[in-house]
């Protein structure tokens, strides 16, 4: 199925989550923020969180510094 990640067109699979994708893209969920269609999602929802053709995720980074 087709979503758009940070604005980009990217292919995943049929039933994907937040945590199954964000395992895809090789990213830890520690220190990241994922919106899904505007709203943001706990990170205790990323095991159940189910992804749809169409939807719009937006994974946000935090980086420490000073």
């Amino acid at each position: 199925m087709q979503i758009v990640l940070n604005g980009d067109s990217i292919e995943t699979m049929d039933g994907c989550t937040v945590e199954a994708l964000l395992q895809q893209l090789g990213i830890g969920r520690e220190r990241v923020a994922v919106e899904l269609n505007a709203d943001i999602v706990p990170k205790a929802g990323y095991e159940k969180q189910l992804l749809s053709n169409g939807d719009k995720i937006e994974i946000v980074h935090f980086v420490g510094g000073g």
